[in-house]
C-alpha cells in the first residue's frame, strides 16, 4: 500500500480556497438577503442562515473527508487530481443544487425550469415538496452509509482496533460471507414495521424500496467499481485506485450529503441561500480531505479512521430513526464530531504511550 506524501506545508495554506470561498458565499448571502427583503436586518438574517448552514455541513461532513482521504491515499495522483476538481464541482452544484431540483422534478412530475421557478417563486410549495421526499431519501442513504460502515468492520485484514470488543467480534465473524448484507436487511425490515405501526404501509412499503435501492446501489457501486478498476489495470499496466474509486467516492459523497440537504429546509426555504451554505462547507470538506492525504494525518493518528466509520453508522442509524422522530441536524453533526474528536484524543493517548510505533 503507497504511503501518503508528507507535506511541509502549512495547516492554514490548505483552507486558502475555502477561505475565499467563504468571503464570496457570504458576500452572495448579504446581498440575496437584502435585494430579496430590501433590509439591513433581512440582509443579516440571510448572513446568519448562510453561516450556520455551512457550519453544519463541515460537523456533518468530518467523517466524510476521513473516508475520501483514506480512498484517496491509494489512488494514482491523475484521479486523486481528478477527485478534488471534476468530485467537487459534482458536490457543490450537482449535490446541492441539481438534486434538490430533480428531487422536485420527480416528486411533482414538472421540468427542471418549472422546478428553478418554483424555488424562486414559490419556496414554501418547494420546502414542502423536499419535505415529502424525506422518507425514501433518507432510506436510501441511510442504508447505502451503514454498508460502508459495515464493510470496515467486518474486514478479516483488519488489524488495528478501537472499540475492541466489538470490532475483534466483527472481524471474527467477518468471514462469513454475506454477513454486512443480512444485517442491514434485518435492520431494514425492523424499521419498516416499526413505520408500518406508526405511518401506515404505503410509507412502509416506501421506505422498504428505497432501503433495498440504497444496497443495491452500493453492491452496484462496488462491482461496477471492481470492473472498471481491472479494465483500467489492463489497458494501463496495474493502475490502483483509478475510475472505481472515484465512482465509490461520488456516490458516498451523494450519501453524506442526502441528510445534509433536506435538513438544510429547516433553516431557510430559499435553495440559492441553502445552496450558497452548504456549498462553504464541501469547499472545507475539499480542504479537510487534501490536507489529511498529503500531511499523512491517518497514519499519524491510528483510531482517527476508526472514528470516522462509527461516526458514519450512527448517521446511517440516525437517518433511519429521521423516518419516525424529528432530530435536530445540530446534534447529528455534533454526534459525529465528537466521535472523530475521541478518536483523536485516543489516537495521541496511544501514540504517547508507544512513541517508538
Amino acid at each position: 500500500m503507497p504511503s501518503p506524501v508528507t507535506s511541509h506545508r502549512s495547516t492554514l495554506s490548505y483552507f486558502t480556497a475555502a477561505f475565499i470561498f467563504t468571503a464570496v458565499g457570504l458576500a452572495l448571502g448579504l446581498w440575496l438577503g437584502f435585494s430579496t427583503e430590501h433590509t439591513t436586518a433581512g440582509a443579516l438574517k440571510v448572513f446568519f442562515i448562510v453561516s450556520v448552514l455551512a457550519v453544519l455541513e463541515i460537523s456533518l461532513s468530518f467523517d466524510n473527508a476521513i473516508v475520501n482521504a483514506n480512498k484517496l491515499k491509494d489512488m494514482t495522483p491523475e484521479w486523486q487530481h481528478r477527485f478534488l476538481t471534476w468530485g467537487i464541482v459534482i458536490a457543490v452544484f450537482g449535490m446541492r443544487i441539481v438534486f434538490p431540483l430533480l428531487i422536485v422534478v420527480i416528486a411533482a412530475n414538472v421540468g427542471p425550469w418549472t422546478a428553478l421557478v418554483m424555488a424562486a417563486s414559490q419556496p414554501e410549495r418547494y420546502a414542502e415538496i423536499m419535505h415529502d421526499a424525506h422518507l425514501p431519501i433518507a432510506a436510501f442513504g441511510g442504508t447505502f452509509l451503514m454498508m460502508v460502515a459495515l464493510s470496515f468492520f467486518f474486514d478479516g485484514e483488519k488489524e488495528v482496533h478501537w472499540v475492541r470488543w466489538i470490532e475483534e467480534k466483527a472481524k471474527a465473524y467477518s468471514s462469513v460471507k454475506g454477513i454486512e448484507i443480512a444485517f442491514v436487511l434485518i435492520v431494514m425490515i425492523i424499521f419498516s414495521k416499526i413505520i408500518e405501526s406508526r405511518l401506515g404501509v404505503d410509507q412502509s412499503n416506501t421506505f422498504f424500496h428505497a432501503a433495498i435501492w440504497g444496497l443495491l446501489a452500493f453492491l452496484m457501486v462496488e462491482v461496477l467499481g471492481g470492473i472498471l478498476d481491472r479494465s483500467q489495470e489492463m489497458l494501463e499496466g496495474a493502475a490502483k485506485g483509478g475510475i472505481g474509486a472515484f465512482l465509490y467516492l461520488e456516490v458516498l459523497d451523494a450519501s453524506f450529503s442526502f441528510d445534509g440537504v433536506i435538513g438544510a429546509f429547516a433553516l431557510s426555504q430559499n435553495l440559492f441561500v441553502i445552496a450558497i451554505g452548504l456549498g462553504i462547507g464541501a469547499m472545507y470538506v475539499r480542504s479537510m480531505t487534501i490536507m489529511l492525504v498529503e500531511k499523512g494525518t491517518l497514519a499519524e493518528y491510528r483510531f482517527l479512521e476508526h472514528g470516522a466509520f462509527w461516526a458514519i453508522l450512527i448517521l446511517s442509524v440516525i437517518m433511519y430513526l429521521q423516518t419516525i422522530i424529528h432530530i435536530p441536524e445540530v446534534i447529528t453533526g455534533l454526534g459525529g464530531a465528537c466521535l472523530i474528536g475521541i478518536a483523536l484524543w485516543s489516537s495521541i493517548r496511544w501514540n504517547r504511550r508507544h512513541p517508538e510505533g
